[in-house]
């Protein structure tokens, strides 16, 4: 199909999937999150690994607080707690992005 022969698509249709598209994308990343976060590797990351593995992983000083220490929720255990510690991360980065589109849509209006 060319430019000119779209198919035409109501304007009321076409106004809630542009105005829902985040609930979409938001769904979509909270299922990969379900779905994958109980598969990770409960093996150290690769930083971590090569601190392991030239013997300076004990030199290390730990933060004096963390939001989700080692991707998990204090108090839970097992799955449930690292799927809820991405569900967590998942609602951050969300919650960043709505608030700088809202700011750079204000500065190109």
């Amino acid at each position: 199909m060319t430019a000119h022969h779209q198919l035409p698509a109501t304007g009321g249709l076409r106004a809630r999937l542009r105005r829902y598209w985040w609930v979409a994308g938001l769904a979509i990343a909270a299922l990969v999150v379900v779905i994958l976060a109980p598969l990770a590797s409960s093996h150290p990351d690769g930083l971590e690994r090569v601190a392991e593995d030239k013997e300076f992983l004990d030199t290390a000083e730990g933060s004096h607080w963390e939001w989700l220490p080692d991707y998990t929720i204090p108090g839970l255990s097992g799955d449930t707690s690292t799927v809820l510690a991405g569900l967590v991360g998942v609602a951050i980065v969300f919650a960043l992005m709505v608030v700088a589109g809202r700011v750079l849509s204000r500065r190109s209006q």
